[in-house]
């Protein structure tokens, strides 16, 4: 299995990480995307990969950053040539935004298209979308998945009816690889980094940072400190730790937030950077 880092940046612009939260898994014969934050579909071609090739698509949450590459992914493989359905998996909500990105935002270049070539593929029966509100598995033949709710906000009182946000436990070639989405510790988040080969965590701040910034409340309900990533990442047992989703940071701020990881997990440590690839 393998390990493609498409984005590793966060909405803060930062010209070193550019494209946001989007990674590519190669599982089998099979190319799945998660997430598809800006610059996405750059970063495929980078690859050498195209959106007419994935497999799936599955989506942590609603975040702008970890989809708004997801309309261009749509459009780009139907005006590329796809005919096969692509579907999209996702926290609860998301096929309301499929609907709104075909039927909406990109309703006239369609007809216009359609109009030019009435006799190709039907761009509204091409992605079939799946919504997640609980506890979801999905197999192949290659892999399986298996979706939990994460905590990215909830426990400072925000329904899940309203704000979801999933991780993603993927099992293929002999190998599990954890998802984390952006979260903090969780029941969750443990059930599916339990003794994985991998773990993919945003890790948004160093403990430096969130002193200076007086944001402790944020990493303790919404998304993972370095300190705190090393922590989870010991706690549950995984042989390798792939960090990403970086507040814009110095060279320097960078070596800190990996010795602070270091200070709790001794695994093979990957501090995350776009088109770094891993394999699992």
């Amino acid at each position: 299995m393998k390990l493609h880092l498409l984005g590793t940046g966060t909405p803060t612009l930062d010209p070193l990480r550019p494209a946001t939260s989007s990674f590519l898994v190669e599982a089998g014969k099979d190319k799945l995307l998660f997430d598809a934050g800006r610059g996405t579909t750059m970063r495929l071609l980078g690859l050498g990969t195209s959106p007419v090739d994935l497999d799936a698509i599955f989506i942590t949450h609603l975040h702008y950053d970890h989809i708004c590459d997801l309309g261009e992914i749509l459009m780009a493989a139907w005006h590329n040539g796809r005919t096969k359905p692509l579907p999209i998996y996702g926290a609860d909500g998301v096929s309301d935004i499929v609907n709104a990105l075909l039927t909406r935002v990109f309703a006239r270049d369609i007809l216009f298209t359609e109009f030019l070539n009435p006799d190709g593929a039907d761009i509204h029966s091409l992605f079939p979308v799946t919504n997640i509100s609980d506890t979801w598995q999905h197999s192949s033949d290659d892999w399986s998945i298996v979706a939990e709710k994460v905590n990215h906000g909830n426990s400072l009182g925000l329904s899940e009816d309203v704000w979801l946000c999933l991780g993603y436990r993927l099992e293929g070639e002999g190998k599990v690889l954890a998802i984390g989405g952006d979260s903090v510790a969780c029941e969750g988040l443990s059930k599916l980094a339990r003794n994985a080969d991998a773990l993919l965590l945003s890790c948004h701040l160093t403990q430096e940072e969130v002193e200076h910034f007086g944001v402790g409340v944020l990493v303790e309900h919404v998304i993972a400190s370095s300190r705190q990533a090393g922590k989870i990442a010991t706690e549950v047992n995984v042989k390798t730790l792939v960090l990403t989703h970086f507040r814009k940071k110095s060279d320097e701020l960078m070596q800190v937030l990996e010795e602070e990881v270091r200070i709790d997990f001794s695994g093979e440590l990957y501090i995350g950077k776009d088109l770094l690839t891993v394999i699992i």
